[in-house]
């Protein structure tokens, strides 16, 4: 696979194209790519990932990639290099070089566009539209202090939209493994009544009843007792078509108070008595 080298420390590149011309690369620098108009796909380290205007990525050395462009882009590749962006004097800001460490070397790269939020966008846009009219107009000290500075502030907004991203996606992923156990759980112990009891799912899960209720809710779109009934009712529904035990002996077995309890829940999402829907299931034709 071929490497680009960079012997600059830093520098700027602003195209746009429609046709994508580099092959699949590496670098030896890192790349922040700001796609300020147009759209398509990229490709990194083999993930796909779709592209817009206003998206903004970030390679390593190690990451490669291309664009498959599908409308007319343009393209500000800011390269630049690991000590480009140290500080001298690492000592007097340590919570800089924390950021830069997490920067630089977090695998973000599959993840898509880092910045998502539009007023984030709107921040990154201008300071990108400095950069490049200092960077165009460059020739003094004074100058490269103030990319210097700009730069420092690109890659802080970066640092921050990466953390909210992390933040983000670890309670997604918090959120759905604690719903597949809740729900694994339900269906480990439907047959047990007990089990099935709110004290319980407090006691099993470690969160208070509130929480369970709310968290539930709002990951399903509907009730934890109500998923649970909803779940008991498919089951006796289920038996009924093809099994022989009593309304009673069904309604002891899923934890209803007695089978008038049942019948009354039972018509209530089937429009029809359980005794009735066995009537009606077993004078269907066979298919």
């Amino acid at each position: 696979m071929r490497r680009y080298i960079q012997y600059e420390p830093f520098n700027i590149y602003l195209f746009d194209t429609s046709t994508w011309q580099h092959p699949v690369h590496k670098h030896s620098y890192f790349e922040i790519i700001f796609t300020r108009s147009g759209s398509g796909l990229h490709v990194i380290n083999g993930h796909t990932a779709m592209y817009t205007a206003g998206d903004v990525f970030l390679l390593g050395p190690e990451d490669y990639h291309y664009f498959d462009i599908q409308e007319h882009t343009t393209f500000c590749y800011i390269r630049f290099t690991e000590e480009y962006i140290k500080e001298k004097n690492a000592v007097k800001a340590p919570d800089w070089m924390r950021t830069i460490a997490f920067l630089l070397h977090a695998p973000w790269q599959c993840h898509g566009t880092i910045v998502t939020d539009a007023t984030e966008r709107e921040h990154l846009d201008r300071l990108l539209s400095v950069l490049l009219h200092e960077y165009s107009n460059r020739g003094d000290s004074a100058q490269g202090r103030i990319i210097q500075h700009l730069m420092k502030a690109i890659l802080g907004i970066l640092a921050r939209n990466m953390v909210h991203q992390t933040l983000v996606e670890r309670e997604k992923t918090k959120h759905s493994r604690l719903i597949e156990e809740i729900m694994l759980y339900i269906s480990q112990h439907i047959y047990e009544p007990e089990a099935l009891r709110m004290e319980q799912l407090v006691a099993r899960f470690q969160y208070s009843h509130s929480y369970l209720s709310i968290f539930f809710k709002k990951q399903t779109g509907e009730a934890l007792q109500q998923y649970i009934l909803k779940y008991k009712l498919k089951l006796i529904e289920s038996h009924l078509q093809t099994g022989e035990q009593s309304v009673t002996r069904l309604a002891y077995d899923f934890g209803f108070t007695d089978g008038s309890h049942l019948n009354k829940l039972f018509k209530k999402y089937y429009g029809v008595s359980p005794g009735e829907y066995r009537t009606q299931t077993s004078k269907r034709p066979a298919t």
